[in-house]
């Protein structure tokens, strides 16, 4: 990891100005650049914007570690996990809150972002020349437009109102070095520019648009929902609803009927990309690990007893559930028991997301040995022989991340009714959600029905619902920032209100020569 961060530290500056100000809506307003057809040659558009799933798919800041740190590992129901020793600096930066400003794990997350920006803006750049009015272009730029937005709503959910360096892709004179850079409101102003432009130009689905399926390419479903989330980090409640309803009268997602089933990734494949699923990295792994189209998403988070036989080191062991999360959990929610694995007891079998396997039990004083793991990319033993990633050094690199899935857009819909007014809405929605939960049982005794009271009961009752809804996929920390209830819930930990935001890598700071603006009181 160290190694990779030495080679991305010289792709920084130019990452950081890789930014078109205008945003993709302008795109066909441009004169033309310097691109022809001839240059770009035939589905060249097409070939780059596989590269920005590429990207997605094998820059640890998307895809593992990095990504877990800031997402997930940061909030109260996740910790790091796997020994003290491993990665031991990540427990004081993002288990106590000890902010660093130089650490390989930050400084890749900051880095691999700015990769994805630079990679979209050269495909904005050619349709800047090129103007293309052909629908396969069309879908590219909307792509391109989607992964820059995605790129920068991350950034600016972990960077918030400092500056962060903004410029045009190509320099207008050679003396155009670094200019002032641009605050959190004109990144969300870009963000809502290049996701109404990926919304417009992206396909309902892609059977319809290439007539087949092109298995986790974005749609313009995926582009509303991100939209939505961006709108729920503002607080900008008229916008959630309306986007929400964009998504759901779409006809195109529904609740996968049974929770466990969203989760499944082994051979016949039911669980990847399903009905509830509006975007998700689809990974492949064939037999002997050939061909390998995968990352380590799953293989970072799944099992690894140091003291159990081999058979139970199926991965890197980060990422488990902390025993605040065990014992505020109601244990008659089915959700619990398909989120959580519980060492030396049975998998559930497959009701629950298992295997019909009990795991070793947990040991405190062996190195690595955790008392729970997430269940959630738990990995099927059917997949770890058939792609021969099994055991000690295997993983599980064929598990699929849901990034963007439907029952966020109906516990936004119901968030954004009820601070709108309309507790109708907002209960029929998080029904639904504890509806799926709850399953065959009985609704007197489990989840039942929360009928609105008011505005402030409501309102409690959807952040628990997240909580259930969402444990360990990374959602917990920015809903507790956004929600104002940081200070309260982690304050116990070393939460402090500077650690809403991280500080900018000291690696790009002094690059800028001082020129770029450090978070406040960093």
């Amino acid at each position: 990891m160290r190694n990779k961060i030495k080679i991305l530290t010289a792709t920084w500056v130019l990452a950081a100005m890789a930014m078109l100000l205008n945003g993709c809506s302008k795109f066909l307003d441009r004169k033309p650049l310097s691109a022809t057809q001839n240059d770009l040659g035939s589905g060249s558009f097409d070939a780059k914007a596989l590269g920005l799933y590429s990207a997605l798919r094998g820059d640890p800041g998307f895809s593992t570690l990095p990504w877990l740190d800031f997402h997930s590992i940061r909030d109260d129901d996740a910790q790091k996990g796997s020994s003290v020793s491993d990665g031991a600096e990540i427990n004081a930066e993002f288990e106590t809150f000890q902010y660093t400003k130089n650490d390989w794990a930050t400084n890749t997350y900051w880095g691999d972002h700015f990769n994805m920006i630079q990679l979209a803006n050269e495909i904005i750049h050619d349709a800047d020349s090129l103007k293309p009015t052909d629908q396969g272009s069309l879908r590219n730029i909307g792509e391109a437009c989607f992964f820059r937005a995605y790129a920068y709503f991350d950034l600016v959910r972990a960077y918030g109102e400092t500056y962060l360096p903004l410029e045009n892709f190509y320099y207008t004179s050679p003396n155009q070095q670094i200019v002032p850079n641009a605050k959190a409101g004109q990144i969300y102003a870009l963000i809502d520019s290049d996701l109404n432009v990926a919304s417009t130009y992206l396909p309902l689905t892609w059977a319809t648009a290439t007539g087949n399926s092109s298995l986790g390419r974005l749609t313009s479903g995926a582009a509303n929902t991100l939209w939505a989330q961006t709108y729920l980090f503002r607080g900008t409640w008229a916008k959630v609803v309306g986007l929400c309803k964009k998504v759901i009268t779409s006809d195109q997602y529904h609740l996968t009927p049974n929770f466990v089933d969203i989760w499944k990734d082994g051979l016949n494949g039911v669980g990847k990309v399903g009905p509830e699923s509006i975007w998700e990295l689809v990974n492949y792994v064939g037999p002997n690990q050939s061909p390998w189209i995968g990352t380590q998403w799953g293989t970072s988070q799944n099992i690894r007893q140091g003291g159990a036989s081999t058979d139970w080191n199926l991965g890197w062991g980060w990422n488990t559930p902390t025993q605040n999360l065990v014992n505020a959990w109601d244990s008659t929610d089915p959700r619990r028991n398909m989120t959580i694995l519980f060492s030396g007891q049975y998998d559930g079998g497959p009701s629950t997301g298992g295997y019909g396997n009990t795991l070793p039990a947990y040991n405190p004083g062996v190195v690595l040995d955790q008392p729970y793991w997430n269940k959630k990319v738990y990995s099927d033993p059917q997949m770890r022989q058939f792609t021969g990633q099994i055991g000690s050094g295997g993983g599980a690199d064929w598990i699929d991340h849901r990034i963007l899935r439907y029952a966020d857009v109906i516990l936004m819909y119901a968030e954004a009714s009820n601070e709108t007014g309309d507790g109708a809405t907002a209960e029929t929605m998080l029904e639904m959600i504890r509806a799926r939960a709850r399953g065959s049982a009985d609704p007197t005794k489990v989840l039942p029905h929360i009928a609105y009271v008011s505005q402030a009961q409501m309102r409690t009752a959807i952040k628990n619902e997240r909580r259930w809804e969402f444990a360990m996929e990374g959602y917990r920390f920015y809903d507790l920032v956004r929600w104002g209830d940081a200070q309260t819930v982690l304050g116990s930990l070393g939460y402090q209100p500077r650690n809403a935001l991280y500080p900018i890598p000291q690696p790009v700071i002094d690059q800028f020569l001082g020129k770029l603006a450090q978070n406040p009181n960093y």
